[in-house]
């Protein structure tokens, strides 16, 4: 249960930080500065909910991410089916937190829906809106899995690589989709910008689902498939006593 209570947890401050970033700059193409801030919301989020959360669920946060960990063989069907519940309920709450507090202080939405993901960017093409979030998605997870693979050895740092992979895949994709690469993050802006009278993100956020779950599809393949045969890096610790180890041998 604590795994799933984090998961909402880091799910929730992602759209919160992201989102509600996005919706206080606003993403102009014309002033640059939005588009970087809303970037670095999101990748410096999960840096933070990485060496947070992470300890006890991994801080997957985003149903991709656990898709390709599922793929892979890191997580049983029980966690992956509540780890996608807790992210969308969490992502649900995020946005929901922030129409509350923008409602109650008047505040302006420079996105117009809550941060939601859209296809303004390449001009209502779904095929386009697919083929970004599908190769965003997997620069995104593929990164993920080679960096927390148990076969090699990257002190650390994972958590820090992870949030500036994030950061890197919003820069390009904030100006074409918003950047989705997490269904979680889409589906829980999507729905309170429906309640709020908006159903449009609503009819497109299965681009948004379909896309960075295909994505991570491939980059769980892709990355067993380069990861096999491979020799691992990963350190053996020596015994604490190596001449006890060695009499042991000897008898």
């Amino acid at each position: 249960m604590k795994k799933y209570v984090s998961e909402f947890i880091g799910a929730c401050v992602l759209v919160f930080m992201g989102c509600g970033t996005a919706m206080l700059v606003g993403c102009d193409a014309s002033k640059g500065s939005g588009y970087l801030l809303t970037a670095l919301a999101f990748g410096l989020t999960i840096v933070a909910m990485a060496y947070s959360i992470g300890n006890i669920s991994g801080c997957h946060i985003n149903p991709a991410v656990s898709l390709g960990v599922f793929m892979t063989g890191g997580m049983n069907s029980k966690d992956f089916c509540y780890y996608i519940i807790s992210q969308c309920l969490g992502a649900l709450t995020g946005s929901a937190l922030l129409a509350l507090i923008f409602g109650m202080g008047d505040v302006e939405d420079k996105t117009g829906g809550f941060g939601t993901n859209g296809l303004a960017g390449v001009n209502g093409s779904y095929g386009a809106g697919l083929l970004v979030e599908i190769i965003l998605t997997f620069i995104f997870v593929i990164c993920i899995l080679g960096v927390t693979s148990a076969k090699f050895t990257h002190g650390s740092f994972a958590g820090l690589v992870i949030g500036l992979c994030l950061t890197f895949v919003h820069i390009l994709g904030i100006g074409l989709t918003g950047t989705s690469v997490n269904p979680a993050r889409s589906i829980g802006p999507a729905i309170v910008n429906a309640i709020a009278g908006d159903t449009s993100s609503l009819q497109v956020v299965w681009v948004f689902i379909v896309g960075p779950l295909l994505g991570a599809a491939l980059a769980a393949c892709c990355y067993k498939f380069l990861e096999k045969g491979t020799p691992g890096t990963a350190e053996v610790k020596p015994s604490s006593n190596p001449k006890k180890s060695s009499s042991s041998k000897k008898r």
